[in-house]
């Protein structure tokens, strides 16, 4: 059976017919896409309007208090580092490690099928899980307490997935002739992971690891449910400073330490009758904005760099 033979005239308006579709298709893109900015600036900008007043020197030295003029997020922020420092060393090389293994060393067998299915299940698991699964393991069966380091372990737990992920996206993208070539002039499977697979790969495993550390910032109901303190003035102690007389803390005295974040202190602040503290909570949350900005700030231009330097 022959198709009919199309008309010149008619090729023409099936493509103006397909320009007018991909054109409308634009602009209804960029119309929602400049609706979703506006809400976006909408909100930032109220949060700054409201509280810009307390952005200065006193807020960021401050502890808390039960007076909204002298509150600060001292412990609030420091504390927040201190978890996520605890959380990306337990995080990133376990993750890693368990991504390169699972896409460069696992045999293909049904095992490593239900491995991956249950990684990629838990990367969707709700963080209030987390929490309690850590409540039941690090405070209780190891004992850490309502510590820095249970905090820490609890948030590696929550992005563990995201970084396995990552890392087997980013490396599942580099051409197989990198593996082939290397291993044609005699490396091993080591040699050929440690200098070729993971540094082409690290852009891609680094977006993760931000990503990861990003969400885990952010966080509220797994540090609320393994004991955060929603009211604390005092920092963890320093190490090798004199924390009582006579007594010396240790290099990692800091991890047993009670702790706050920065999430917490905006909960506790915006549960509070008194409008004065709804001023404190729009700040620290300006403040714990441009600290993931600032991370995936970061995050871009390390893997700006890192490609950069990449020779294929």
């Amino acid at each position: 059976m022959q198709h009919p033979t199309l008309t010149t005239e008619q090729v023409r308006a099936l493509i103006a017919r397909g320009k007018f579709r991909d054109t409308l298709f634009q602009a209804i893109g960029i119309l929602f896409l400049g609706i979703g900015l506006l809400v976006i600036f909408l909100l930032v900008s109220d949060m700054v309007m409201r509280g810009a007043e307390r952005l200065n020197l006193d807020f960021f030295m401050n502890f808390a208090s039960r007076r909204a003029t002298q509150a600060g997020i001292l412990s609030a922020w420091v504390g927040s580092l201190l978890v996520m420092l605890v959380t990306a060393f337990a995080a990133v090389p376990l993750g890693v490690a368990a991504g390169v293994y699972l896409e460069e060393y696992a045999k293909r067998n049904w095992i490593t099928e239900v491995i991956e299915i249950n990684i990629t299940n838990l990367a969707a698991v709700p963080s209030i899980v987390y929490g309690l699964l850590s409540l039941g393991i690090f405070v209780y069966a190891f004992g850490f307490g309502q510590s820095i380091l249970t905090a820490g372990l609890t948030l590696a737990l929550l992005i563990l997935p995201i970084v396995i992920v990552s890392t087997r996206e980013a490396i599942r993208a580099i051409p197989a002739m990198i593996r082939e070539g290397s291993m044609a002039v005699g490396a091993t499977r080591w040699q050929t992971c440690r200098y070729h697979i993971i540094p082409y790969a690290m852009p891609g495993i680094l977006t993760g690891v931000i990503i990861g550390l990003a969400r885990a910032i952010g966080e509220t109901a797994p540090i609320i449910t393994i004991g955060a303190l929603t009211f604390i003035a005092f920092l963890p102690p320093v190490p090798f400073t004199e924390v009582s007389p006579g007594v010396t803390a240790g290099l990692f005295d800091w991890l047993t330490s009670p702790f706050t974040v920065m999430p917490i202190q905006i909960f506790n602040w915006t549960s509070r009758p008194d409008p004065a503290f709804e001023i404190n909570a729009a700040a620290a949350g300006f403040v714990l904005m441009v600290m993931v900005l600032t991370m995936n700030g970061i995050a871009i231009w390390l893997r700006y760099k890192m490609r950069k330097n990449i020779k294929w």
